[in-house]
Parts: structure tokens; C-alpha cells; sequence
């Protein structure tokens, strides 16, 4: 049925791919809420960020969980695996550990916590550093060393 609805999903690997790009997204837009809602004192603006962070947060767990369950499959060498596949995974459990502590944090001080609001922000800024790179290392090994599979055949070939 996936595929009679979405045919390039067959030319994935795993599922994994499905999932990376909502906590991306999410937890991107919970920070720029939050810290719009610092600026301008707006309290439906941190509501708005409270609710992508939650959303970012279990989406996070569903990405690192997905991506737990593909990384025995993908067909990378030994030195991608240990040099980027190691430290994507890292990076990027950490970037779920974090979203989900954020996101208890918000929920005990709904939608914005008063008290340590400076350091909570700033959490949120490394929060999304850690993302980044994590995030770089797995475009990396799809891009750079085919861990897609079929999704990105080799040589890609240039047409208008």
C-alpha cells in the first residue's frame, strides 16, 4: 500500500529517511519561536514554540529510533561507518536527549520557563549546533558515500 502511494519509497534502504526532516524542521522553529518570543514578549509565540518543541522532541525519538533500527543495514565501509555513521549517531542522540529534557523543561513552566529563561535559550542554541552536525554527518554519508542505496545512484547524471 506505502508503495502504490509513494513509489520512491521502494528505492529506500530503510524508513529512516521518512523521518529525519520533521525534527529538523520542528526543533528549528521551536528556537526561532522561543527566542521571537523572548524578544517580543509575546506569550502565543511561546506557545507556538512550546507545541514545535514537543512535536520536535518526539519526532527526534522517532528519527533516532528508526535510524537505531536501520544502522546494521546500511551498506557503507568500515571507515564510513566508524568515521561518519559513528558520529552522526552520537550527535544525533544526543540532539533527541536534549529536545526531550528541553521539552520536560517547557512542560513543568508551560509554554516558557521564567525562571533560567537565559540558560534554556542558550540550550536551545546548542541544541540546534548539535543537530547541525549531526545532520551534516548523515547528508554526508547519503551524499558523499551512496548510503542511500539506490535513492542516489552513482554516477548522478545531469539533465534539464
Amino acid at each position: 500500500m506505502l508503495k502504490a502511494l509513494f513509489p520512491g519509497v521502494e528505492h529506500l534502504q530503510n524508513v529512516h529517511p521518512l523521518f529525519v526532516h520533521f525534527p529538523i524542521a520542528f526543533l528549528a522553529g521551536a528556537s526561532l519561536f522561543y527566542l521571537l518570543a523572548w524578544r517580543f514578549r509575546k506569550e502565543s509565540l511561546a506557545t507556538t514554540a512550546f507545541s514545535l518543541l514537543v512535536l520536535g522532541a518526539l519526532a527526534s525519538a522517532a528519527a533516532a529510533g528508526t535510524g537505531l533500527y536501520a544502522e546494521p543495514g546500511v551498506m557503507v565501509s568500515r571507515s564510513v561507518r566508524t568515521r561518519l555513521l559513528q558520529e552522526h549517531k552520537e550527535l544525533m542522540l544526543w540532539t533527541s536527549g536534549l529536545s526531550i529534557v528541553l521539552a520536560l523543561w517547557a512542560a513543568s513552566f508551560r509554554p516558557f520557563p521564567q525562571k533560567g529563561r537565559p540558560l534554556f535559550l542558550l540550550m536551545l542554541l546548542v541544541l540546534l549546533a548539535v543537530m547541525s552536525l549531526g545532520v551534516d554527518y548523515g547528508a554526508r554519508m547519503v551524499y558523499d558515500y551512496n548510503a542511500g542505496g539506490s535513492a542516489c545512484p552513482q554516477p548522478i547524471e545531469f539533465s534539464r
